[in-house]
């Protein structure tokens, strides 16, 4: 008796919390997937199953294979440009002087700030007239570089992406200051002594070390990355022409702006497998790195 209350107690803790995940979470998935098979508007009480028509007709739609185009080109920079940027920084200020902590601080706190703020703020930073980019080009004679980013079809997609850069990168930062510290600091000094210069300890020693915070931080960007909405909501809409529309803000569109609920839970379960495919390789390379390091 004694045994079945042992488990009694910590089940009925954790009940509420698996409740909430389950009607916001699990419950809201399954009514997507199940959305996805119909021609509902989101609006109406009445809607026909429609099988894979949804799926068979967004494979062909134009607007969905910009949207993929512009989410893999967003990825791949989102993989590559915060993960640099935060091993850089994470090896700079990886001291513990308090003037490398208030950098840390600065560095860190655009993440702690919401994603509509952080594209309200580089909107006004990319005002063609009053925007502080353009105002510093023309300081340095740079006049003919000088545009009105978010509005140029051939520059609002990566526009978007350095405000996304300028709030991630603080996050892989933090992620690789972390990792640094399982670094064995003998491991360092033997290669110092054998005639390694910084290049070749950060090559040889440091980078492999790094591999699974390495890991963490790509799978994080990539989710992150596959995720993005508010910024690009907020700053462009998707637009111009839909040079800037990736897979979440299409989604969004088809759902919620087209009134084609149906159609658009078939990208969010398009979406929901590129991410769970990213997530399988995470736990997978999680698993191969801990086996190496045990």
């Amino acid at each position: 008796m004694q045994r079945c209350h042992g488990w009694i107690i910590p089940a009925s803790f954790l009940l509420l919390p698996l409740l909430v995940y389950f009607i916001f979470v699990i419950l809201p998935t399954l009514n997507s997937l199940y959305y996805s098979f119909t021609d509902w508007g989101g609006y109406s009480v009445e809607f026909n199953f429609v099988g894979l028509s949804n799926f068979e007709k967004i494979f062909t739609d134009r607007l969905f294979s910009n949207a993929i185009k512009n989410t893999a080109i967003w990825s791949v920079l989102a993989m590559t440009v915060p993960t640099l940027l935060g091993l850089a920084l994470a090896l700079a200020l990886q001291g513990k002087s308090r003037l490398n902590t208030i950098y840390k601080s600065l560095f860190y706190l655009p993440i702690c700030l919401s994603p509509i703020i952080i594209g309200i703020i580089w909107v006004w930073l990319y005002n063609p007239k009053l925007g502080i980019v353009n105002i510093f080009l023309r300081a340095i004679g740079q006049d003919h570089l000088a545009t009105a980013w978010l509005a140029n079809p051939n520059t609002a997609l990566y526009a978007v992406f350095v405000a996304w850069t300028w709030q991630q990168t603080g996050l892989t930062m933090v992620i690789f200051l972390a990792g640094l510290t399982s670094v064995p600091t003998p491991l360092i000094e033997s290669a110092k002594v054998d005639g390694a210069n910084y290049w070749q300890t950060l090559r040889k020693v440091i980078i492999p070390m790094l591999r699974p915070a390495t890991v963490v931080v790509l799978a994080l960007t990539a989710i992150n990355a596959l995720k993005s909405f508010e910024v690009i909501w907020v700053m462009t809409k998707g637009g111009p022409f839909n040079r800037s529309d990736t897979l979440a803000v299409f989604m969004y569109k088809e759902s919620f702006s087209k009134y084609k609920m149906g159609y658009g839970s078939s990208a969010a379960v398009v979406l929901f497998i590129m991410t769970l495919v990213i997530i399988v390789l995470y736990f997978r390379q999680t698993s191969k790195a801990e086996e190496l390091y045990d």
